[in-house]
């Protein structure tokens, strides 16, 4: 009989509220951990800005060392203060960009649900938000964030160029479609994919190899193909057509971070960042809130942590195979909305304000805890 071993998990508070959202994570993902007996193993390290300063790098060897048998990384925020004194090479080595690449992630899930005790806090009315549950899975491992050349030139005259190249390949595709359409098949059964195949080459293919899997592989499967601009007036129209969305990697950064306004905020919206299968079935993932370092609250114990414990939930579900525990921690987010529970960023004028712990006791007394 093989021996399993224990999924092994990395958590990386990162700049600004991460270490603060973070936190809250870590003591929802410790009390599942105990109540499920959860075979975990979980670290804390250092990266980001903060020990730049110290070290000169982003991502410290001692955390290199202990990203290198990760399973799953529980990661807080990266801003881009100081950016211009970081060296280029050192960007392209401790970036979250580099981080994705280091670990094979191809595909990111962004979860959006429309919460019915937030419907005054959202700018949609209720009627429009009902019933609202779909997923982005936004393609993570090319398109314009990657693609060479890039860089900013300048030119004889002294006058300066910026240039990104938005490429994609054919198994790329493939490999995020497919990820998607079965997705889909354990939903509601119904894909959307978004492009600009009208004035994009990259995105005319898209659209071409996405319809042949649909027809090669995965014909249940109700699909469309929407435009990335008709898609952003959609969401706000009609979201409840929508169950899986599929995107390339800026389309879907900018249509999943516009749809949280259904949510009613930022500070709801998790994400799992997913590798292809290992022979063990094991995928190397990353989980983190969507939302970013908000330096201008870090340190103020405002921040909302819902998003980085919904975050924990995706955890549960795709790195320890615990569903049960995952459904609990959706479940217990959703009861404390119900009861009132509001940071400053869901909260009404008038309403009762938590800080950032108070909301993860709010969560934990839910559980349990």
């Amino acid at each position: 009989m093989t021996e399993t071993r224990p999924v092994h998990i990395l958590a990386l508070g990162g700049d600004g509220i991460g270490p603060e959202v973070t936190g809250q994570a870590l003591r929802v993902l410790r009390h599942m951990q105990a109540r499920h007996g959860l075979d975990l193993v979980i670290e804390e390290m250092p990266y980001g800005n903060a020990v730049w300063r110290e070290t000169g790098r982003l991502l410290p060897a001692e955390t290199e060392a202990v990203l290198a048998r990760t399973d799953a990384v529980l990661f807080g925020a990266a801003d881009s203060l100081g950016r211009g004194a970081i060296s280029p090479e050192e960007r392209a080595r401790g970036s979250l960009l580099a981080l994705r690449r280091r670990l094979g992630l191809f595909a990111n899930l962004r979860p959006v649900r429309a919460e019915r005790a937030l419907d005054e806090v959202s700018p949609f009315k209720p009627r429009i938000l009902a019933g609202v549950d779909l997923v982005f899975v936004r393609e993570l491992s090319g398109g314009v964030y990657y693609g060479e050349p890039r860089g900013i030139e300048r030119h004889a005259d002294g006058a300066r160029r910026g240039v990104n190249t938005h490429v994609y390949t054919e198994d790329q595709i493939i490999r995020a479609a497919r990820f998607a359409f079965a997705l889909a098949r354990g939903r509601r059964g119904r894909l959307t994919s978004v492009d600009k195949a009208n004035v994009m080459e990259a995105g005319a293919l898209w659209r071409q190899v996405v319809t042949a899997l649909h027809q090669d592989e995965f014909r249940d499967i109700a699909l469309d193909h929407m435009l990335a601009d008709t898609c952003a007036l959609m969401l706000g129209r009609d979201p409840q057509r929508f169950d899986v969305v599929l995107t390339d990697n800026l389309f879907g950064d900018l249509l999943s971070d516009g749809a949280a306004a259904l949510a009613g905020s930022l500070g709801l919206l998790p994400s799992a960042s997913l590798s292809a299968p290992a022979p063990d079935g094991r995928r190397r993932a990353l989980y983190e809130p969507v939302h970013g370092s908000a330096p201008d609250i870090a340190g103020k114990g405002v921040a909302n942590p819902l998003a980085a414990i919904l975050s924990v939930a995706l955890l549960l579900r795709w790195s320890a195979g615990a569903e049960a525990a995952a459904r609990e921690v959706e479940a217990a987010v959703t009861a404390a909305l119900g009861a009132g529970a509001r940071t400053t960023d869901i909260a009404l004028p008038g309403e009762a304000v938590l800080g950032t712990a108070a909301m993860g006791d709010a969560v934990l007394a839910r559980l349990g805890a």
